[in-house]
């Protein structure tokens, strides 16, 4: 167990504080964090969202040993299920990998997860996959998620130039991944009985301002499941074995990229991969980018040379969709 999230009341956060101020701990200045430290092996961050975050290899030492007994004044770590008994109930959970990505494919990934199967997760670090630090280790917990007995697992990839014929008919990035949101649950849903026992649910993160984006591409089976939408989803185990199966099929797409353009391809937006796009433009003409790359993306503009679009103005979203849970 290398990292802990957990939200303090302020009763429990100025017990922290002070423990941190008084225990030997190196304090670090870190944005929008009230107090940080670091110890050997563990470093303790509590924000001002009274959000604390514990990483390192002494994190279970520390929840077990000073955030248990000397902070909340409760016992919990090992008893997530008999606290919250909902942790245990066979579900979907959605997540998806190449979004912020210029190059590349959207893959979206649905994973079936029930009792036995979160069980048998308990030592095997599956986490959200933003915070697993390597490709290798991207590869290994896909492959334990795959290969864990009574887990299902459905990806869909929106290829280049599917993915851009769907943004240029809907004009929205939540559309296309409302659709395929949907896809992967649907063809988990139309298993049947490999999903022993039903699921209960669906989740995923929120990321379009009305949860009725989804709900509205939910297909016939998928519309009789209740779909939970919210910010973090990735903390739920589901959810995040599916942002692992998720990023592991994107990378492997990658890989099949750049071989087919003998060039590495840079991952995000950043001047980096302007830089690879336009070498590639320069090899193999602008007719390449929709082959490989998002175009709506203002990184297209710069690279081609064109005027970009005005930037619209940001304003606050308004749910006008369905508020259940």
């Amino acid at each position: 167990m290398t990292s802990h999230t957990a939200t303090l009341t302020p009763e429990q956060a100025a017990r922290l504080e002070s423990h941190l101020n008084w225990g030997g701990y190196q304090l670090r200045e870190v944005p929008y964090a009230r107090i940080s430290g670091a110890k050997k092996d563990v470093n303790v961050t509590l924000y001002l969202s009274g959000k604390l975050v514990v990483q390192g290899k002494g994190t279970r030492e520390f929840i077990e040993f000073v955030l248990e007994p000397e902070i909340i004044g409760q016992a919990s770590l090992g008893y997530e299920a008999v606290l919250d008994p909902t942790l245990l109930d066979p579900r979907i959970g959605v997540d998806e990998s190449g979004k912020g990505d210029f190059f590349g494919p959207l893959c979206v990934a649905a994973v079936y997860v029930n009792a036995t199967v979160l069980e048998a997760w308990k030592t095997q670090g599956i986490r959200d996959s933003k915070s697993v630090g390597s490709d290798a280790q991207i590869e290994r917990l896909n492959r334990v998620i795959r290969e864990t007995p009574g887990c299902q697992v459905s990806v869909i990839a929106i290829g280049n130039e599917a993915y851009n014929r769907l943004h240029a008919r809907h004009g929205s990035v939540n559309t296309v991944l409302a659709w395929g949101h949907a896809r992967a649950i649907e063809n988990l849903l139309e298993r049947g009985a490999l999903l022993n026992p039903p699921p209960v649910r669906a989740i995923s993160d929120q990321f379009a301002s009305s949860k009725s984006t989804v709900e509205r591409a939910l297909m016939d089976l998928g519309k009789g499941l209740p779909l939970v939408q919210r910010h973090r989803a990735e903390e739920d185990l589901a959810v995040a074995a599916a942002s692992i199966v998720a990023r592991h099929e994107y990378l492997a797409r990658m890989k099949q990229l750049e071989k087919a353009y003998s060039m590495p391809l840079p991952r995000g937006a950043s001047p980096a991969v302007e830089s690879a796009a336009k070498a590639l433009v320069e090899r193999h003409g602008a007719e390449v980018l929709p082959k490989v790359s998002k175009l709506h993306f203002r990184t297209r503009y710069r690279v081609l040379g064109e005027v970009e679009p005005p930037s619209k103005p940001w304003k606050k979203p308004t749910n006008t969709g369905s508020e259940a849970p």
